[in-house]
């Protein structure tokens, strides 16, 4: 290694406060951790060939797939295979250094590729209260329990998968054994699935117990929750009750414990729910930032095509901003679903000296009984370090929340003698708990007060407390809005998503045995399986819907809901965060007038007007005639931080009435003038069809973008400078400010830190001579030619490529590199916006790197 070199990387590496001594030019960073980066090793190959689901057969998948395993061979191109995928999907999931990864796109038959994104076990919101009624407050928001009750609904005869972490199959719910963990899988009502990955297994390199190792078996039973409480809000039919409580159920496991788990996986789990025949397939997980190209969502969409309804969570990042939504829920014939706060908390009352108490049973708690009697006694803090301030012996003992353990104070009571534990508030509001193990023999029931409860009950001479079988429900100052932490839209490429909403704040279901048997949780995982399961309720009232116009159904009956952020103004909530708005079961199956399409994806607004025609069918038996009218719904402004304006846009219809003949169908166009604020922003609203006479509404959501798409920019800088020319020292990323020396060995050699403030349609990096900034090759000067690139996640966030100091040698794909000489180079690397004109020049963002020096 030269002197120079030397230098320059020690220039590079000087602290702020350094440089600020020196005199030097600086900046906010000059060196970054390669953990802090959002790139990866794991990488998606996409072929060119169709996969079986799209009509391919094995033998040419087969086929295909052997000929590129040649030619990467022969191109000396070296990677580890992970797995192969033939019939979602036409390719492998592989390990490959950053040096190699630009070599990938000239293998003859490959048509793209993308990194194989690590899909966090599914963050979810804690809440507070809980009881089995939460679900029925939530059916009656979805009008399920209509169609449980009246409609004689339960999804017989319908098989649906959870992609998820398992399902405890000893839970009494799902029909097993209880706690003993005695069950046999499959059993009755949990039929089909399979373990991908064993309970150790975490796919996150930063965890400290990253374990990419899966140990698969045939026995998909839980150990982390997730997926159980998904797999009870879809059809848990015990204490708590689905809303579809009769469906069968496949539990392909693709969490362990704990951790994560890769995209690759989920493909390998829809292929296995395919052939296994699955109705309905529910993904409550998903990869924030991506395009609807991306690997997930291209086999979700297959399943789709074969007859499989899919429905998936949109994300939970909805602090990240605009864009954010995730696959596969943002697959093209994905159902996309967005979360909105249960309406309020039932909780079950006890009274005491006439008084109502309602309660949360903790976590861990044995059952409380609905009739029955006894004394109360307060006992204080009731912490091992407190003397108990009264005998419970016999009686129910009553302790104030505080310094120790929830499960510390219900043990003391207990080991006293006390026959039940109510534990109140010490400030104001409801509040739920666990005990982190069951206690005793566990029949002893635990349970939560508020404040004001608990301080009544201390100020009474002689307090009974009275079990009952009642409930009340507890109004949520929240219920019926859009969750604060549901993602928005749209996707890149300006489709319209979330595609509807449905209850996920405040969710109580199922949750594993070892784990208390029940849990309260939120997040667009609680509401994606209400989806899923009207799906379900609606296939058994109808077997013949095809699986691509499941979505249109729900859509057409949806109802909107207003803004979340201030209700008392009016304003609808943003389409491209609650899509079409809460679904409403019943009001689907009943439904006897379809609209398709049943959304509308406007686009760019400097196209102008936008014109859709709408097909609107009547299966009933008298005609019908219909009002048509708009309302618009809120705009926002921004990415990252959305700020929110009142709508502008209007709608003009090819007539303001329309009659649909009983058993036929009519259309009508409907044309969008966009909005024309605020900049760079997002609008959309909703088509509304009003009956004459007595009747069902129904409505079609539209939204589009203000003005000119590509005036996103793309490569905005951040606080650290970006983009940047860097060395790799160990773990660190340096900045250079000027040019730096690689030996091409090993890890020295240029890396590239690039912030994404927006998707990308496409990036490549031309290599150009430092002197003349001419390309090295009239027509070969390329290399990562990448597509379809993702957001980063945050304000701050960046992805790193590299540069093996070859240049690709051919535009029809024959596997061919070039090394390129010892000199002075530098990279222009050029971004095309998102529906990007790659012919218009204003469309793409272009940086011009420091000199790169190769000293071979």
């Amino acid at each position: 290694m030269s002197y120079q070199k030397h230098f320059k990387v020690a220039r590079n590496r000087l602290t702020l406060a350094c440089m600020l001594a020196l005199g030097l030019p600086c900046a906010a960073a000059e060196q970054l951790n390669i953990s802090d980066s959002e790139s990866t090793n794991l990488w998606f190959i996409e072929l060119s060939d169709k996969p079986v689901a799209g009509g391919n057969s094995k033998s040419n998948v087969r086929a295909a797939q052997n000929k590129f395993k040649d030619a990467a061979r022969d191109a000396d191109l070296s990677f580890v295979e992970k797995r192969r995928f033939e019939t979602l999907f036409n390719g492998f999931s592989v390990e490959i250094s950053a040096a190699n990864r630009a070599k990938l796109m000239q293998i003859p038959g490959v048509k793209a590729i993308y990194p194989v994104e690590v899909f966090h076990a599914p963050a979810v919101e804690s809440s507070e209260g809980g009881s089995a009624a939460d679900m029925a407050v939530a059916l009656g928001m979805t009008g399920a329990n209509f169609a449980q009750n009246s409609m004689n609904l339960d999804g017989t005869g319908i098989k649906v998968a959870i992609i998820d972490s398992g399902i405890d199959i000893d839970h009494p719910d799902f029909g097993g054994s209880g706690s003993n963990g005695s069950t046999s899988f499959p059993t009755t009502r949990i039929a089909y699935g399979y373990d991908f990955v064993g309970d150790a297994f975490n796919a996150d390199p930063s965890s400290a117990t990253y374990n990419p190792v899966p140990t698969p078996d045939f026995n998909p039973d839980d150990c982390g929750g997730h997926g159980t409480h998904v797999a009870g809000i879809v059809g848990a039919n015990g204490r708590v009750k689905g809303v579809a409580p009769n469906v069968t159920l496949g539990a392909y496991r693709v969490f362990g414990c704990a951790g994560s788990t890769s995209a690759d996986i989920i493909i390998e789990a829809m292929e296995k729910a395919y052939n296994d025949g699955m109705h309905i397939v529910n993904m409550s997980l998903g990869a924030a930032f991506q395009w609807p190209q991306y690997p997930t969502a291209q086999a979700a969409d297959r399943l789709v095509e074969k007859g499989v309804v899919v429905v998936a969570s949109i994300g939970n990042s909805g602090a990240n901003g605009l864009y954010s939504a995730g696959v596969p829920g943002l697959g093209e014939h994905v159902i996309g679903v967005a979360s909105y706060d249960n309406l309020g908390s039932a909780q079950q009352i006890a009274t005491v000296n006439n008084r109502d108490i309602p309660y949360n049973i903790m976590t861990f708690s044995g059952m409380a009984p609905t009739t029955g009697s006894s004394d109360v006694v307060f006992i204080g803090q009731a912490c091992n370090t407190d003397p108990l301030l009264a005998n419970p012996a016999g009686k129910t003992a009553l302790a104030v929340r505080g310094v120790c353990p929830f499960g510390e104070k219900a043990a003391n009571a207990i080991a006293a003698g006390a026959t039940s534990v109510v534990i109140h508030n010490n400030a104001a509001g409801t509040f739920s708990g666990t005990l982190g193990a069951p206690l005793g023999n566990g029949s002893v029931p635990v349970v939560a007060i508020t404040q004001q409860d608990g301080l009544f009950i201390r100020s009474q001479e002689n307090p009974v407390l009275n079990w009952t079988n009642r409930m009340v429900v507890t109004p949520s100052a929240t219920g019926g809005r859009i969750s604060s932490f549901s993602s928005y839209g749209l996707s890149p490429d300006l489709q319209l998503k979330p595609d509807l909403g449905a209850p996920g704040g405040s969710i109580f279901s199922t949750y594993p045995m070892e784990a208390g048997g029940f849990a309260t949780l939120g997040g667009t995982s609680m509401s994606s399986p209400h989806v899923a399961g009207a799906a379900a309720l609606l296939l058994q009232n109808n077997p013949q819907i095809p699986a691509m116009s499941m979505r249109n159904i729900l859509q057409n009956s949806a109802e909107p809901k207003l803004w979340s952020g201030n209700p008392a103004l009016g304003f609808l909530d943003m389409v491209h965060r609650q899509g079409a708005g809460m679904i409403n079961v019943a009001s689907s199956a009943n439904a006897t007038t379809y609209i398709t399409p049943g959304k509308i994806a406007a686009g760019e607004g400097e196209a102008g007007p936008f014109t859709q025609r709408l097909t609107v069918s009547n299966s009933g038996s008298e005609a019908v005639t219909y009002q048509l009218s708009s309302v618009n719904a809120l705009s926002t402004g921004g990415v990252i931080t959305p700020s929110f304006f009142q709508g502008n846009a209007s709608v003009s219809f090819s007539s303001d009435t329309l009659t649909v003949p009983a058993g036929g169908s009519t259309t009508v166009d409907v044309t969008i003038n966009p909005a024309t604020t605020p900049v760079n922003g997002q609008y959309g609203g909703y088509i509304v069809f009003t009956p004459q006479a007595a009747g069902q509404v129904y409505r079609v959501p539209f939204a589009g973008f203000v003005g000119d798409y590509q005036g996103i920019q793309i490569l905005t800088p951040t606080a650290n400078g970006f983009p940047w020319l860097a060395t790799l020292n160990g773990n660190t990323f340096s900045r250079c400010l000027e040019s730096c020396t690689y030996s091409m060995q090993g890890t020295d050699m240029p890396w590239f830190l690039m912030h994404f403030d927006h998707h990308a349609r496409y990036m490549e990096m031309n290599i150009l001579h430092a002197a003349t900034k001419r390309p090295v090759h009239p027509v070969f000067h390329k290399t990562n030619v990448m597509e379809y690139l993702p957001r980063n996640s945050t304000a701050t966030g960046f992805f790193n490529y590299t540069w093996d100091g070859t240049r690709l040698h051919s535009n029809g794909g024959k596997g061919k590199t070039m090394e390129v000489p010892n000199g002075d180079y530098v990279l222009e690397i050029r971004v095309l916006k998102a529906l990007g004109d790659k012919n218009n020049p204003a469309h793409w963002e272009v940086w011009m790197s420091p000199v790169i020096s190769i000293q071979r």
